[in-house]
């Protein structure tokens, strides 16, 4: 993801998922490609940010609709399915946040 998301007016519901990475890929790549294309075809989906530093730590906020939306994609099987591959094998430590967004703003040159 090299742009920034464009999601409509407030309110809407951001979730912030930050990680430290394990050594190695196993999968991941392939996992994450996945899970984008994915997620990006869910209902309530409004778009994604995601960077990773040169030491490991990520962080991807994603923009959903409202806290059904949320919910669906956290207990889509698929994405269940790598949710347990990142606890077992990808991440040594990570954090989930659900934010309410009531107000933004956009600057650009």
């Amino acid at each position: 993801m090299s742009k920034l998301a464009k999601p409509p007016q407030p309110p809407y519901y951001a979730v912030i998922f930050t990680s430290i990475r394990t050594e190695g890929d196993h999968g991941y790549e392939q996992m994450a490609d996945e899970m984008v294309k994915l997620g990006f075809n869910q209902p309530g989906f409004l778009g994604a940010e995601s960077t990773r530093d040169i030491n490991g730590v990520g962080i991807t906020v994603s923009y959903w609709a409202s806290l059904e939306a949320i919910e669906n994609w956290k207990n889509h099987p698929r994405h269940r399915d790598a949710q347990k591959l990142g606890e077992d094998l990808w991440y040594k430590i990570f954090a989930t946040r659900v934010c309410k967004v009531a107000r933004h703003g956009l600057f650009k040159l």
